[in-house]
């Protein structure tokens, strides 16, 4: 396993298995008849790897997304285990090194798009509302501000991009020619019907869902299943209802504090990417830990 200097997982391996195929920050390897994803403590912004990681970060990607899996029951998903305990013989020496950042899933054929929805007007949609009063190509009403609440859940898929390449939008009338109009359509009915389950729990904990994105696969038989991490400071903007206010970008509890620190020191958004400072670490994996705790109630150890 290598660690960088704030003991931050930056790559991890497995005696007597091949190396993983690595992406921002899972590790994936292949045991044959299931996958084992591992959760490092990378951390990515604007599709860039940053060289150092948020400690901890991985363990709680993993913890919460098995959360949601749970707690989204009607949705099939790919889990098949996060207890290290109950994994293959083949694992038990590691167990440790991945207990708690670390999940058994099945074989699903991953559909090439990110499905992301957004219930508010923030990041990207909300430069392209300026520009054009639209957001992934779907014209909305005049006098929308940032952080407004959207009358209606938007559904605006990307591409699924390499390690190292950028997701690019894709239109409505895109998906369903890469696709096929069914399949498009169940996908956003699975995303839209995800993000509102989510959102409304998340409201009882104080959390505004703003955006998130998922990854869905097909298993054998075709079904849609649900995969990858869901609903993670990685992959949503969760804001404090508290501190929630229309006409600014609010406080969020995911990694819009790397975003907004990168744009300080006016990063070009392309590799290499420059050392996080400890600070930002700290306030990073601070975040991550507040929205961990207060979405499951439970304290984060």
């Amino acid at each position: 396993m290598k660690y960088d200097k704030n003991h931050a997982l930056i790559e991890s391996a497995i005696p007597g298995l091949p190396t993983p195929r690595r992406g921002k920050v899972r590790d994936l390897y292949d045991l044959g008849d299931s996958l084992l994803l591992v959760a490092t403590d990378r951390i990515s912004a604007f599709d860039v790897v940053m060289p150092n990681g948020v400690p901890d970060k991985g363990r709680i990607l993993n913890s919460l997304s098995v959360f949601w899996f749970g707690l989204l029951e009607g949705m099939p998903n790919h889990l098949i285990s996060a207890d290290v305990d109950a994994y293959p013989a083949a694992l038990q020496g590691v167990k440790e090194d991945l207990r708690g950042r670390s999940m058994l899933v099945k074989k699903v054929s991953i559909i090439p798009f990110e499905c992301i929805v957004r219930g508010y007007l923030t990041g990207s949609g909300w430069q392209e509302y300026q520009r054009s009063r639209s957001v992934n190509s779907q014209p909305l009403r005049e006098g929308y501000q940032n952080g407004s609440k959207l009358d209606r859940v938007l559904f605006t898929p990307s591409t699924k991009a390499e390690l190292g390449e950028h997701d690019l939008p894709v239109t409505a009338a895109e998906l369903e020619s890469a696709l096929g109009p069914e399949q498009a359509q169940r996908l956003e009915d699975a995303s839209v019907r995800c993000y509102a389950t989510a959102a409304d729990y998340a409201a009882t904990c104080g959390i505004i869902i703003a955006d998130t994105k998922f990854e869905f696969g097909t298993d054998a038989a075709g079904r849609l299943v649900l995969a990858d991490e869901v609903l993670t400071p990685d992959s949503s903007r969760f804001w404090p209802r508290a501190s929630y206010a229309v006409g600014s970008n609010p406080p969020s509890l995911d990694k819009q504090f790397v975003r907004d620190w990168l744009d300080s020191i006016k990063f070009n958004r392309q590799p290499p990417a420059p050392v996080l400072p400890d600070d930002v670490v700290a306030k990073t994996r601070a975040k991550y830990v507040e929205a961990y705790e207060r979405l499951t109630k439970k304290r984060f150890v």
